[in-house]
């Protein structure tokens, strides 16, 4: 795979995004939501709430708001993703590019930084807002800053590579279909793992510590390298240029 032409190719539908505002909006609303709509939350239940905050339920909360992140990074990816075949073709902009020497791998390696990057940093300013919020507003309770810690610095590890995998499934699901609605709906069940895992955890079944976020990181890595190679081999420009019509 040529490095260069992969970014020609991102650098393309980065272009094309910024002129999606529904794209963007979609991409920062959660981060936003998780960075400062939260720690507000929070701010109220110690002020104004019926029942204050106490320090000791304090920590639970916010580490119980953070996994949001990891959530949101399996959501995030899939209005960029999905609109990454799908879109392009409905727009009929795919076919020049599909008509280049450029290799498979080079387009999907592409489309996989297009759809990933912005999504990731949206993320990442959003735990930044986070965290200082956070910090700000129960420094007082706790007598001290509760964040940065291990916990949230393990879910930053784990949430691009659930974005990643986001993207890699969203990808095969958008080269085999014409419609962007039905690719972003399909794409969308990704999520539910993720949420899943976040009921668990909230219902005591399951641990999120910093050890498990580590693992999960991993495993998340393994499997998105594995779709990558899935989706190399499944991708038929020859299909899609004549199927799509």
């Amino acid at each position: 795979m040529d490095m260069q032409n992969a970014w020609n190719v991102a650098l393309k539908d980065f272009k094309t995004y910024s002129r999606k505002p529904s794209v963007i909006y979609a991409t920062v609303a959660l981060p936003l939501i998780v960075g400062v709509v939260f720690p507000l939350i929070v701010n109220y239940s110690l002020h104004r709430g019926v029942k204050e905050l106490t320090a000791a339920a304090a920590p639970a909360l916010m580490d119980s708001f953070s996994i949001w992140f990891l959530v949101g990074a399996a959501i995030i990816p899939t209005a960029i993703a999905s609109y990454s075949l799908v879109g392009e073709k409905v727009q009929k902009s795919l076919e020049p590019m599909l008509a280049t020497p450029m290799t498979d791998g080079d387009i999907l390696l592409g489309k996989t930084l297009s759809s990933l990057l912005l999504p990731v940093a949206s993320l990442y300013a959003g735990s930044i807002s986070f965290m200082a919020l956070m910090d700000y507003f129960t420094h007082g309770l706790l007598g001290r800053y509760y964040y940065p810690n291990w916990d949230i610095g393990a879910i930053l590890l784990a949430a691009p590579f659930a974005a990643l995998l986001s993207v890699e499934a969203n990808v095969v699901i958008s080269s085999r279909m014409t419609d962007v609605r039905s690719a972003q709906q399909s794409g969308a069940l990704l999520m539910l793992p993720f949420v899943g895992l976040y009921l668990v955890s909230e219902l005591g079944f399951f641990t999120l510590s910093d050890t498990n976020l580590v693992i999960l990181a991993g495993v998340l890595a393994a499997i998105s390298v594995a779709m990558f190679f899935m989706a190399k081999a499944t991708f038929q420009r020859e299909e899609i240029l004549t199927r799509w019509r």
